[in-house]
């Protein structure tokens, strides 16, 4: 099993389909890196060479932000809402819902934190 750009691939699926469970990764952009590292579409992950591999997360390293990266841009964000108390920073602050929700009867973990 290896790591590509810090998230694991799984080695018995194709690389279009494994790449896409990296965060950041979607079916379009697997699609493009595949095309230009001129890999073809039925290789597994576990033929790849070790210079494929590589090359792959060379790739994906220096043209799209993934996994690390983007949560820490993610958290970064909430934190920014946070700081200048926001509506949406209090309510992630609270674990409220956040897009307009009701809260009445549902949002049952948001609940569970109040009734503690």
């Amino acid at each position: 099993m290896s790591y590509i750009s810090g998230a694991r691939s799984v080695p018995d699926k194709q690389v279009r389909i494994a790449s896409t469970k990296m965060d950041g990764i979607g079916p379009k952009k697997a699609i493009q890196v595949r095309y230009r590292l001129g890999i073809s579409g039925n290789i597994k992950m576990n033929e790849l060479t070790k210079y494929q591999i590589d090359q792959i997360e060379q790739m994906i390293g220096q043209d799209h932000v993934v996994h690390w990266e983007l949560k820490r841009g993610e958290r970064a964000d909430i934190e920014r809402l946070i700081s200048i108390s926001r509506y949406r920073g209090i309510r992630h602050q609270d674990g409220s819902p956040l897009r307009g929700q009701r809260t009445h009867t549902n949002a049952r973990t948001f609940r569970k934190q109040i009734r503690k």
